[in-house]
């Protein structure tokens, strides 16, 4: 699948979406395929804040739980309230099924993101 060329990626298998101050945050294809079908999300309220490279939540799908990590830091200003009750939106298109939207509070972290081509290089060799 191609990636989209306007996000930003983490080795850990998230997305960005950056307008102005704002980032939208979501798992991306590769991601979801690994996990296969996702059945929880749990993701942080709205107010509390995020720091890049630590984990804000998690997914649990039928074959395993695993951390989501915020690209970047800033305060969380939205969740995705359908994920709840319907978290295989996830799986459906992960790269529109955002989770969470955040104020960026330090735009020169998106400098340590990859994009769209170092992503999928990432991938390639990560499943060598």
């Amino acid at each position: 699948m191609p990636y989209p060329t306007s996000l930003k990626y983490t080795k850990e298998h998230e997305w960005l979406s950056v307008e102005g101050n704002l980032g939208t945050i979501g798992i991306t294809d590769y991601a979801q395929g690994t996990l296969g079908d996702i059945v929880f999300v749990e993701l942080p309220k709205v107010g509390d804040s995020v720091k890049a490279h630590e984990t804000f939540g998690s997914v649990e799908s039928v074959k395993a739980v695993s951390d989501l990590y915020s690209p970047i830091s800033g305060t969380v200003t939205a969740i995705n309230e359908e994920l709840a009750k319907s978290p295989d939106k996830v799986n459906e298109d992960a790269h529109t099924a955002w989770m969470i939207k955040v104020d960026l509070s330090n735009l020169a972290e998106l400098d340590t993101l990859l994009d769209a081509a170092a992503y999928e290089a990432f991938i390639a060799e990560e499943t060598k």
